[in-house]
C-alpha cells in the first residue's frame, strides 16, 4: 500500500503537466478554428465594411490566443494569405496579412509574439499600418504603432560573432498603381520585447535602413533569401609572348545572398514614376558581411529556377495575393 502512494505522488506532478497540455491544446485548436473561420471572411466578404468587421475580430482574437500560456509552440495552418514566420532561435514569431478594399488599395495588419529576455515570457505587440504617413520610408526607424505595412515572405536569421541578424523580406501593395518588395532589418529594444524596423546595415549609395524596390501593379518582381551563382573577375599575371601580362579571368562562386531583380522604366523618361517600373532582366543581391547586407550588382543569378514561389496579385477581388507553393 505504501509503495502505491508513493508511486502516485510521484506520478501526480505528470499526470497535471499532462492534462494541462492537453487542455492548452484543446484551446488553441477552438482559437485556429475560430480564426480560419473570421480570416476566410476577412478576405473574400463582399463589402469593405463585412471585411473591416471580420478583420478586427481576427485581430483581437489572434492577440488573445498569442497571450496563452505556451502558445508560441502551437502551429499555426492557416492559409497563404496569412504569413506566419518564426525565427530560427525562437526569438519571435511575426503574423502579417493584407485586406484589399473596394477601391483596390491594400491595407496590411500585422502582430508580432516577441521573448521578453526580463520576464521570459512572450509579449504581444500589434503593428499598425502607418505606410502612407511616413516620409523618406527608406530612411526612417520605426516601431509598432508607426509601422511600414507589409506582408512578410521570409525571415532570414544570421548568427555572427555571437549576435543575431534578423532581415524580413516582404510585399505591400503601395496603391492603386504600384506595389513594393520590402527588404527589413528587424531589431529589439534593449533589454525589452518592443520591435524596432529599420537599421543601418546596408552598404549603398545612400544611408538607407530598409530597401523599397517600386514597381507597376502588373509586374512581377522576385525578392528572395537563395543560394545563388554570381561571377567574380580576377586580375592575374600571365606570360604571353615572352612577357608578364596583366589579364582578367573570371570564374563563377556561389553564396547564399538576398537576390532581386532590377527594375527601371519600361518607357524612357519616365524614372520616378514607379507605375512604369518593371523587372529590367538584371538581378543584384545583397550579400551578408560582418553585420552588413552589401550590395553586390548584376550578379547574373538564377532567379527563374525559383519564380514561381513569388507572391503574386490576384485579378479577381477581394483576394489580396497568394504564396503559391
Amino acid at each position: 500500500m505504501q509503495i502505491k502512494k508513493v508511486i502516485t505522488a510521484l506520478l501526480m506532478p505528470v499526470l497535471c503537466m499532462a492534462a494541462v497540455a492537453a487542455q492548452n491544446k484543446d484551446a488553441m485548436g477552438r482559437y485556429q478554428q475560430e480564426l480560419t473561420q473570421l480570416f476566410d471572411k476577412a478576405f473574400n466578404a463582399a463589402t469593405d465594411n463585412e471585411r473591416y468587421n471580420a478583420n478586427e475580430q481576427a485581430m483581437l482574437l489572434l492577440e488573445e490566443a498569442l497571450l496563452e500560456e505556451n502558445s508560441f509552440k502551437w502551429r499555426w495552418t492557416f492559409t497563404n494569405d496569412v504569413s506566419v514566420l518564426t525565427a530560427d532561435d525562437g526569438k519571435f514569431k511575426v503574423f502579417s496579412w493584407a485586406i484589399i478594399r473596394d477601391n483596390g488599395e491594400y491595407e496590411c495588419f500585422g502582430i508580432m509574439q516577441v521573448l521578453n529576455p526580463r520576464t521570459e515570457e512572450y509579449d504581444v505587440h500589434v503593428l499598425h499600418d502607418k505606410a502612407e504617413e511616413i516620409f523618406n520610408a527608406e530612411e526612417s526607424v520605426l516601431m509598432a504603432d508607426n509601422w511600414y505595412g507589409v506582408v512578410y515572405q521570409e525571415l532570414v536569421t544570421i548568427k555572427y560573432e555571437g549576435k543575431v541578424s534578423y532581415t524580413l523580406i516582404g510585399w505591400t501593395g503601395g496603391s492603386t498603381i504600384i506595389q513594393r518588395k520590402v527588404i527589413e532589418p528587424v531589431t529589439f529594444k534593449s533589454n525589452s520585447s518592443q520591435p524596432i524596423f529599420g537599421a543601418p546595415v546596408f552598404k549603398h549609395d545612400r544611408n538607407i535602413r530598409r530597401v523599397l524596390i517600386q514597381y507597376a501593379k502588373k509586374a512581377m518582381v522576385n525578392v528572395r533569401y537563395d543560394e545563388q551563382y554570381f561571377e567574380v573577375q580576377e586580375k592575374k599575371k600571365e606570360k604571353k609572348n615572352g612577357k608578364m601580362v596583366t589579364v582578367t579571368v573570371s570564374h563563377e562562386e556561389k553564396e547564399k545572398m538576398i537576390v532581386f531583380d532590377d527594375v527601371s522604366p519600361v518607357i524612357e523618361g519616365m524614372e520616378g514614376l514607379y507605375q512604369y517600373y518593371v523587372p529590367s532582366g538584371l538581378e543584384n543581391a545583397f550579400y551578408f558581411s560582418n553585420g552588413k547586407w552589401i550590395l553586390r550588382e548584376n550578379i547574373r543569378g538564377r532567379l527563374h529556377e525559383v519564380r514561381a514561389k513569388d507572391f503574386t496579385p490576384l485579378k479577381k477581388k477581394p483576394a489580396a495575393y497568394t504564396l503559391k507553393q
